[in-house]
């Protein structure tokens, strides 16, 4: 069985690492690819086509009509692995390679060898690796980290690390219903977790494993602005999950409810 990691793309024409992944596809047949093109407005999407023709039987495309954000993203890709009875893992990695597939694969060992169900990297939870950051990046997110800490209410250092995998058979519970944000749905994962397992349980089903290399690239895909309306959309989330009644999602889990497909989001899929 085999390890899906789904790779959000927009506008990645520049930054895409052709060679590295094709090369990473090659070596390890037990991994397949999923890259998602978030409607991207370069050559994203030739280049993706390019690289599946170097490696068919190990790369998968899917191509989000209409740029919705990397939580539609990770979603679609999430929502395709799913059906693919080879499957068995799902993770997602970011397309600049922040983190390197030395490191995704080392999150998946764990998983398979501890029993998890979520297995997830930290740029800052005491590991002894390179982890290059810029000054401003670095204090918006340790400002951010805080507001997270008091919306989960669990001992989690770094929850938006672009490195998580997972077991197949919790897509239902993290992903049947679309996110509230577009960048912060890491937040909504762990909080959709918890309120599945309940917050007495849910630290003996997951994992947060130090990574040995992050590097922010720069050209980050998320605007001033985007980090302006952080505190706001986290509050948000915040209410949705604590205040309001939350959806039917945990109370119908594998009770026939969950559909793959997603009328909501407009793609096409080059398996």
């Amino acid at each position: 069985m085999k390890t899906g990691i789904i790779i959000p793309c927009y506008n990645e024409e520049k930054r895409l690492d052709q060679e590295a992944f094709i090369s990473f596809i090659q070596q390890n047949k037990d991994y397949h690819l999923c890259f998602v093109n978030d409607g991207s407005k370069d050559n994203t999407l030739e280049i993706l086509h390019k690289m599946k023709d170097q490696a068919p039987d190990g790369i998968s495309i899917v191509d989000v009509k209409k740029n919705s954000g990397k939580a539609t993203a990770v979603r679609a890709g999430a929502r395709f692995f799913y059906n693919e009875p080879h499957i068995s893992f799902i993770g997602f990695m970011d397309a600049d390679l922040s983190t390197d597939f030395r490191d995704f694969k080392d999150l998946v060992k764990t998983l398979k060898k501890e029993n998890k169900i979520l297995v997830f990297g930290s740029r800052n939870s005491g590991g002894n690796g390179k982890i290059e950051r810029n000054f401003m990046r670095t204090v918006l997110s340790n400002f951010i980290k805080q507001f997270i800490l008091l919306i989960l209410a669990m001992p989690i250092r770094d929850t938006q690390c672009g490195a998580k995998v997972f077991t197949k058979n919790i897509v239902p519970i993290l992903y049947q219903d679309a996110f509230l944000s577009r960048w912060l749905f890491d937040v909504e994962l762990f909080l959709r977790l918890k309120k599945y397992l309940g917050k007495n349980n849910i630290m003996n089903k997951i994992t947060e494993q130090p990574l040995m290399r992050w590097v922010h690239v720069e050209d980050s895909k998320l605007s001033t602005k985007d980090a302006i309306i952080i505190p706001i959309k986290l509050a948000q989330i915040w209410m949705n999950y604590n205040v309001f009644t939350f959806n039917n999602t945990v109370r119908n889990l594998y009770t026939g409810t969950f559909k793959i497909n997603d009328a909501s989001t407009e793609y096409s899929i080059a398996a």
